[in-house]
């Protein structure tokens, strides 16, 4: 397969670099038309055939096209608690912060897919200075989560005049970046980046990435950089049919994430974005998941499974249950029925002994 040096971001260029077959362009064209494509020299050059859980992250198919009754345009409930451009604020201590709206690349699967990629890229200077001044007015806003598109596709040097006025605010005690940048395109952290980065206010990196096959040598090395620098890093994942919904899967993902110092953080059941069906799994497949690694894995490597409510109504943890239900042993007072890691049950409290007493 030929191997492109720049970022694809045509369906002509899909085609001529074997990602998409000839044939199938004009339905292609149309999934481009309506969701955008990017797909940089880091990702494609670890793809290695069209159903590679690299490629089925990154590259377009017809399956988009397919909209499901109950999926929409803002899953998520973003638009209702957007009471400025740039700001989502839906919980009281926290609020998102959204100066740009392109990433590096699209995943086909994004839950903001309708709103990143075309149009407009950073906010203007008026949208920047008005975001900024709502959260100066807000003193319950104890954590700003730049988001977007990806916050560190921003240059360092339009990125540090951000983060002074973030550092200045005094209600502020944590500033958290979500993005790709690390694994997707690691040649953007840089010791600049470091630079802009490095403020009085703590600053926590959560990495986006599903799939071991993600974490090469480049993007191990920009973990690292972050890492050393004193930023902890977290990650968040994606539960993908036919990428990571396996136990093995996971747990390579889980085990490499840690062995790079993230700390996995959230296992997120696909959003109900409009052309995503294809991508989730159910619910009770994704607790069984969960269940699975709870034996094979420490408590290190765990995320929590969660399910962000569509409406704006938040995330709640779903992951499987342990507890059952509950009983009465000898009349003595309520009892559980716990499940351990490898499916035996057993009594809590357990029914007393010959020498209880």
């Amino acid at each position: 397969m030929a191997r492109s040096i720049r970022t694809i971001r045509t369906t002509q260029s899909l085609a001529d670099n074997a990602l998409v077959r000839e044939e199938d362009l004009p339905v292609i064209r149309e999934v481009a038309e309506r969701y955008a494509v990017s797909i940089t020299p880091a990702m494609h050059q670890i793809i290695t055939g069209p159903d590679d859980p690299i490629a089925r992250q990154f590259v377009p198919t017809g399956a988009e096209l397919v909209i499901a009754p109950e999926e929409r345009a803002d899953p998520i409930g973003d638009d209702p608690f957007t009471p400025v451009k740039g700001i989502t604020h839906r919980y009281p201590d926290r609020l998102l912060l959204k100066p740009m709206h392109l990433c590096p690349v699209y995943c086909r699967f994004c839950f903001r897919r309708e709103v990143v990629g075309p149009g407009e890229g950073m906010l203007s200077a008026p949208e920047m200075e008005a975001a900024l001044d709502y959260i100066r007015s807000r003193p319950e806003v104890w954590e700003v989560i730049l988001t977007g598109g990806d916050p560190l596709l921003i240059s360092p040097a339009r990125l540090a005049p951000i983060m002074r006025a973030l550092d200045a605010i005094d209600h502020v005690k944590v500033i958290r970046f979500h993005t790709r940048v690390p694994v997707v395109d690691p040649r953007r952290i840089t010791d600049d980046l470091i630079t802009a980065l490095d403020t009085e206010t703590p600053v926590w990196v959560v990495v986006h990435t599903n799939h071991s096959q993600e974490l090469g040598d480049d993007a191990r090395t920009a973990l690292r950089l972050l890492s050393r620098n004193g930023i902890p890093l977290l990650s968040q994942t994606v539960l993908l049919k036919g990428v990571n919904d396996t136990p093995q899967a996971l747990e390579d993902l889980f085990r490499t994430l840690v062995a790079n110092r993230v700390k996995p953080y959230y296992l997120h059941h696909g959003d109900l974005a409009q052309g995503t069906s294809h991508f989730r799994t159910t619910i009770t497949h994704g607790q069984d998941l969960m269940q699975n690694l709870r034996g094979r894995l420490s408590g290190t490597c765990q995320p929590t499974y969660v399910l962000d409510i569509p409406g704006g109504h938040g995330k709640v943890p779903i992951g499987p249950t342990y507890i059952h239900d509950t009983d009465t042993v000898n009349g003595s007072g309520a009892a559980h029925r716990v499940t351990d890691p490898w499916g035996t049950h057993h009594t809590y409290p357990p029914t007393p002994g010959p020498d209880a007493g």
